[in-house]
């Protein structure tokens, strides 16, 4: 919302303070494990948070895509978030969940599952508590990582999960399940 405010006998556009206010409040952000480590994702990209069942394999996919899951009559593809990392998936337990999030890949909303090791909570991470992602080089897909939040003298990856989750493939499944 915005405010047209008079200013020398000129109208100025002015941001409102909800939009100020929105700059410096804190964001929300679901934090999980995949292996030993913390993750975090914006909570608004968050749809649901289903216990982990029987995924139906897609044969000639990437190997991080496990396959498709039937939630409420949709296909949705899910994605093994640490083979997507280039790493060897975890056992699955009582604990392994699949996260339900929705991501805008080239102008489009897509919902897609996350297989996750554990779900921790919900944090509530101020603008100024995030650090932007470091530099590591060029073997690592620094483009995941959206920042580093600050949380009681550790670090929490915040994931870009649009980044994360873009794969032409995925698309592909979707398209494929929707004309079956």
């Amino acid at each position: 919302m915005n405010a047209v405010v008079e200013v020398g006998g000129q109208h100025a556009v002015v941001a409102s303070i909800n939009a100020a206010m929105a700059a410096t409040k804190p964001t929300q952000y679901l934090t999980f494990m995949l292996g030993s480590e913390v993750i975090a994702i914006g909570i608004l990209h968050v749809k649901e948070i289903i216990e982990y069942h029987s995924i139906t394999p897609v044969s000639m996919m990437m190997a991080c895509i496990c396959g498709v899951i039937n939630l409420r009559g949709a296909v949705v593809p899910v994605m093994d978030m640490l083979a997507r990392f280039g790493r060897s998936a975890s056992a699955v337990t009582k604990r392994s969940c699949i996260v339900i999030v929705e991501v805008e890949a080239e102008g489009e909303h897509q919902v897609m599952g996350i297989t996750v090791d554990a779900v921790n909570e919900v944090l509530d991470i101020a603008p100024s508590e995030i650090e932007p992602p470091p530099a590591f080089g060029a073997n690592v897909h620094s483009d995941f990582i959206q920042g580093m939040g600050k949380m009681a003298g550790k670090f929490v990856i915040l994931l870009n999960v649009d980044h994360v989750l873009f794969i032409d493939e995925v698309g592909m499944i979707v398209d494929a399940g929707a004309l079956h």
